[in-house]
């Protein structure tokens, strides 16, 4: 690492290459001389010091400040004057003015943000926020262990030979052995992965206190207040910010932030994002979850085993036993998993509430939140492709990027809190949030900030975003709309199903009226037929008289459905492909003024159709200025069925509706055929 290279930058004025140039001799120098040989090096104080200057010069001048704070302490006493005076100097610019990071992908947007309290570790109420962290932890193991425990002793009583269970214990044993060693030896392995997928390089609490100082007093004030390890601290280069924490115990615990956390993060929220990351690390989350899932993979281990037994030899009754168990066990099977989800969510409420009281600020992590899903949002637009680092680390990370594109959104084009919390709406009222949540590893944001709300109004603080206006609007939502759409959404999600169970029951009268048993599987096809006609109509209504709108609007819509299609027609442009990494997807991402949204297609020719598409004819779209008519749809993440994209030279058509028609007008001629030929 050339110092030379970095101090001819910072002469030139060319401070951006200076602060890359010096932070690359400094992270050299520690690596290899250590801590104790540092303070003797006069070209790695004469580095420390110029790159005080870069950050200066470069506008990062929290950097700058954290920067001579380190270097006051130097045993070098013209040193340590040297930056006294510095400190000075640096301190009364940053009151005079406030300083801007230069980088094109800042966040620009000036925002009055509300404050915090001066005391930390301020003890919260959860009350209607969320489940007791520890009950929830142990019901949900309880309830795995004695379903675990149900289903081995069926299986004893099922099986007559003496030895009967041997295969079981020996995959049961397998699959301890095997968890117990990943969930050991998992930390290094995720360390290789880390390094080989994203370049994670390893960094001191040095290093993060030069890009935020208050995360390092953070990290250390909890770590010596809990009695923990301090965790290895780690950075990805990538702008798509994002936090997150591994290992196995807390001792072992990894903490791994995106450069991107520290663009378009202040100081005080990338504290908060830190303090949450130990929240997990304190409560031994990961350790909870990797015993709650292990128990989940054996409850279906047995249903695997109870359904080979019961295809296998031996008597009807035994047979029959296993099946019955097979069914049991795939219950109980589904049941843990949506348990273990809902632990999930849980434990992010707590690291939530532990960020809040740690820091004093459950402000600054509503903004963090907010900011984080506007960086994923402008990051990609930028992009081609969707980042790897988001999609690999969706389950880990502190926010799921699904549900970035309505709140960046928001965020993006927002000049007050209010706007964003319109689009809240739609995660804390319709049936449909509390639906697709239940599938989902994290809350959704809106309930996420609206329990942070509560911390600060707990605290007697002004609220960052105006959470009990959005409340009281939702409160004056029509109920009968909203459940009522969502009940006949949940019946017309299962048209085809009930259509063909209404079939049946008309074909058992009519075959009591003729001999011919062909009207069974017939009038089942009719109602299939019936049913999807049906659904179609509801999912696909009439596009001709689609309606103008832009992607905002559109999101803030709290009525908004996962089924019911609204036909709308929007103007922007196509920024890339929708599917990551995928280089034959036919997915778009369309931006407009207002954000970003995915756009689908879908090919008259079916999944072949679609691949030619993608590898044909999408990259000669990216960058098209376009005018796009669709069926606008939401559910953790919202999107666009496409229905026809027109650019200057070119028309695509999409054919969502013809590939339903046709399954339908197929049931019916095939269902005619039955009846009439055999």
């Amino acid at each position: 690492m050339s110092l030379e290279n970095g101090l001819n930058a910072l002469k030139q004025k060319r401070y951006a290459e200076a602060v890359q140039w010096l932070e690359d001799y400094c992270q050299y120098c520690q690596n290899s001389l250590g801590e104790l040989s540092d303070h003797h090096s006069q070209e790695y104080s004469q580095a420390q010091a110029a790159l005080v200057k870069a950050y200066s010069g470069n506008g990062e001048n929290k950097k700058a400040i954290a920067l001579c704070r380190k270097l006051e302490n130097h045993p070098n006493s013209q040193v340590s004057n040297w930056a006294k005076k510095c400190l000075t100097t640096l301190t009364s610019k940053s009151t005079k003015t406030t300083p801007t990071k230069t980088t094109a992908k800042t966040v620009s947007k000036s925002r009055h943000k509300a404050g915090r309290v001066a005391q930390t570790g301020i003890r919260l109420a959860m009350k209607g926020i969320a489940g007791n962290l520890a009950l929830a932890s142990g019901v949900t193991i309880s309830l795995l262990f004695g379903m675990v425990l149900v289903l081995a002793l069926s299986l004893l009583l099922i099986l007559n030979s003496n030895n009967p269970v041997t295969g079981l214990i020996i995959a049961v044993a397998i699959t301890l052995i095997f968890n117990v060693a990943a969930f050991f030896i998992s930390p290094w392995i995720m360390d290789l992965t880390q390094r080989w997928l994203y370049q994670t390089r390893w960094v001191t609490l040095a290093d993060i206190q030069r890009y935020s100082p208050e995360s390092a007093e953070v990290i250390e004030r909890v770590c010596q207040e809990k009695n923990i390890k301090q965790p290895r601290l780690g950075i990805i280069d990538d702008q798509n910010p994002t936090a997150f924490t591994y290992g196995s115990l807390p001792n072992s615990a990894r903490l791994v932030v995106s450069q991107g956390l520290f663009t378009y993060l202040d100081d005080d929220e990338i504290a908060t994002v830190y303090a949450h990351e130990l929240g997990h690390i304190v409560h031994w989350d990961f350790a909870v979850m990797t015993l709650a899932a292990t128990l989940v993979q054996i409850t279906y281990l047995i249903y695997s085993f109870a359904r080979r037994i019961s295809r296998g030899g031996g008597n009807s009754k035994g047979k029959d036993a296993a099946q019955t168990a097979a069914m049991v066990a795939y219950v109980f099977y589904i049941i843990g998993t949506y348990l273990v989800l809902y632990l999930s969510r849980t434990r992010e409420y707590y690291a939530d509430h532990f960020a809040a009281e740690t820091t004093g600020n459950p402000n600054a992590l509503s903004r963090a939140l907010v900011k984080i899903a506007y960086g994923i949002v402008e990051e990609g637009q930028g992009a081609k492709e969707p980042s790897k680092l988001i999609e690999g680390t969706r389950s880990l990370g502190i926010y799921d990027h699904k549900a970035a594109a309505s709140t960046g959104t928001a965020y993006r084009i927002a000049s007050d809190s209010q706007k964003v919390g319109q689009v809240f709406l739609w995660d804390i009222f319709n049936p449909w949030g509390w639906w697709m949540e239940l599938n989902s590893t994290h809350p959704l944001t809106g309930k996420r900030v609206r329990a942070l709300t509560t911390y600060a109004e707990q605290m007697d603080l002004e609220t960052e975003f105006d959470m009990a206006t959005v409340v009281r609007e939702g409160n004056q939502l029509s109920k009968k709309k909203l459940y009522g759409n969502f009940a006949v959404d949940i019946v017309l999600f299962n048209a085809q199903f009930i259509g063909s169970i209404t079939g049946l029951m008309i074909a058992s009268i009519v075959l009591s009226w003729t001999a011919q048993v062909t009207v069974l599987p017939s009038f089942m096809l009719f109602g299939f037929a019936v049913g999807t006609l049906i659904k179609t109509l509801v999912m696909y209504p009439d596009f001709k008289q689609s309606s103008r709108s832009d992607i905002f609007t559109l999101m803030c819509d709290p009525y908004a459905s996962p089924l019911r299609g609204r036909p709308v027609k929007l103007q922007g442009e196509l920024i890339g492909r929708g599917d990551a990494g995928y280089k034959f997807g036919s997915d778009l991402k369309l931006q407009d003024r207002s954000g970003m949204i995915y756009t689908r297609y879908a090919s008259r020719f079916g999944p072949i159709g679609n691949f030619l598409f993608g590898g044909t004819k999408v990259q000669n779209l990216i960058g098209s200025q376009v005018n796009v008519v669709g069926w606008f749809r939401r559910g953790i993440a919202p999107w666009l069925d496409l229905i026809q994209l027109e650019s200057n030279n070119t028309t695509v058509n999409s054919y969502h509706r013809f590939w339903s028609l046709t399954v339908a007008v197929g049931a019916i001629i095939l269902g005619f055929g039955l009846f009439f030929v055999l």
